[in-house]
């Protein structure tokens, strides 16, 4: 178990790349292995929920190897893996454990799933269900966590399932079950979560349709048995990755920084758009495309922060942001309230209660009631205590939120078992100290 320290920061100033977007590289690997023939994938995060989805593949069968700046995969099209008795460890990566349970849904296969300590109390009957509708098998089909033994159907039933929230996990699954079907697949969600699977699989040759309904759900449809055609692959960097450097510039005195090729996906933007509403100077620049994906620079400074309402509305498009908002929202000038928030309790851990314990820990008042969140700020001249030790509950982004805040307190945040943030962010300490900060490694 490793701990980390954040000590007060002079300034952050830099330009920077911050890895792979994380969401994009597990459907790089899935989709590689579903095309027909071979691709490459270039700027892939190899971090470990990503490296989980690969070695996943591997013990499937696909064949994947990674050179100096790629990796490649060969693709034996859809629904072409087979056998039983598999033995799929997704780690503590949620992602990887849904999305794959979809493509085993959709084959003739059977594979029992198994995780860390942290994903095996994570919630999984939200895709058991719709997965039973289409023929699959599970062993335990009341189970909600893992280990969870899956037998697929060769041609699963195409589906319309209403999701009773916007969930990219939940939609991805689906969708990628009824790839292998005989006619088209539909999910419906309360608004639109997250769309790199079905960026992706357009971008690949798939017949995808987005529609918004009469009540403003959205429809996302795929037809089954598609050629995917064998097209290389550039990931973007993660711009859930950059929300911390970016937010650390803002809450520190006298920062300036730039953040490289950032997938600024409209359904990702969520975080930068309420920065924006707090008063930070964000700047995004050079926007270009590259493989279905928008991405473009940031650039982020010093700010002075107010208090502001995030609606409901807001949550699918920075689901994994709201941890380092509320360090923002900390050195902001009045209150921020964060309005359905419940799904942040399912994460790695309930990231609600982790976040509002830790500030408290940390001297800034707060609210968890349900599913709002309610951070008082001190204010952007306002001193953070510190001299306090956080537990991460092995939840990446509380660590690295917390060491943000650690930049501007006036004695060093301890994290406590920081090792987890190699699940999304390889290299954070480097990363962030080559900016100026000062993190290390404490005993």
């Amino acid at each position: 178990m490793y701990s980390i320290s954040s000590e007060n920061t002079p300034k952050l100033s830099g330009e920077i790349l911050v890895p792979g977007d994380k969401s994009i590289s597990h459907r790089a690997l899935i989709l590689g292995s579903m095309v027909n023939g071979r691709i490459e994938i270039k700027n892939l995060l190899e971090s470990e929920d990503v490296i989980a989805t690969a070695n996943a593949l591997k013990t499937l069968g696909v064949t994947i190897k990674k050179f100096k700046n790629k990796w490649e995969i060969c693709g034996q099209g859809i629904g072409s893996f087979s056998g039983s008795n598999y033995l799929l460890n997704m780690g503590n990566s949620g992602t990887a454990a849904r999305l794959l349970m979809g493509v085993v849904a959709g084959s003739d296969v059977e594979a029992t799933f198994t995780g860390d300590e942290s994903l095996s109390k994570r919630p999984m009957r939200r895709v058991i269900l719709p997965l039973l509708k289409t023929g699959a098998i599970f062993k335990e089909p009341d189970k909600d966590t893992l280990p969870i033994t899956l037998r697929g159907n060769k041609i699963p039933l195409p589906l319309t399932y209403q999701s009773p929230v916007s969930s990219a996990q939940i939609k991805s699954c689906i969708l990628l079950s009824g790839l292998s079907s005989l006619g088209k697949t539909t999910v419906i969600e309360p608004s639109l979560s997250r769309d790199h699977t079905e960026r992706m699989l357009k971008f690949l040759g798939a017949n995808v349709e987005t529609t918004q309904l009469q009540d403003m759900s959205w429809k996302i449809s795929v037809q089954g048995l598609p050629e995917l055609k064998p097209l290389n692959i550039n990931v973007p960097s993660d711009p859930s990755s950059a929300a911390f450097p970016i937010v650390s510039a803002i809450i520190t005195p006298n920062s300036k920084i730039k953040v490289k090729n950032i997938c600024v996906n409209k359904l990702r933007m969520g975080l930068f758009e309420t920065l924006v509403e707090m008063g930070a100077n964000i700047e995004v620049s050079n926007k270009r495309e590259i493989n279905g994906e928008l991405i473009a620079d940031i650039s982020s400074s010093s700010s002075d922060l107010k208090g502001v309402k995030v609606p409901k509305s807001r949550v699918p498009s920075m689901i994994d942001e709201f941890p380092i908002l509320s360090i923002a929202a900390a050195k902001a000038s009045g209150n921020t309230v964060m309005e359905g928030v419940e799904e942040l309790r399912y994460k790695e851990t309930d990231r609600i209660k982790a976040m509002c314990d830790g500030l408290q820990k940390a001297g800034v008042e707060t609210i968890d009631d349900k599913d709002i969140m309610v951070v008082k700020g001190k204010g952007s001249n306002s001193c953070i205590g510190g001299g306090v030790e956080i537990h991460s509950k092995l939840d990446h982004r509380i660590a690295m939120s917390f060491l943000s805040l650690g930049l501007t307190s006036k004695k060093p945040i301890i994290v406590n078992d920081t090792e987890t943030i190699n699940s999304s962010f390889p290299n954070f300490l480097g990363v962030m100290n080559e900016l100026g900060a000062r993190l290390k490694y404490v005993n």
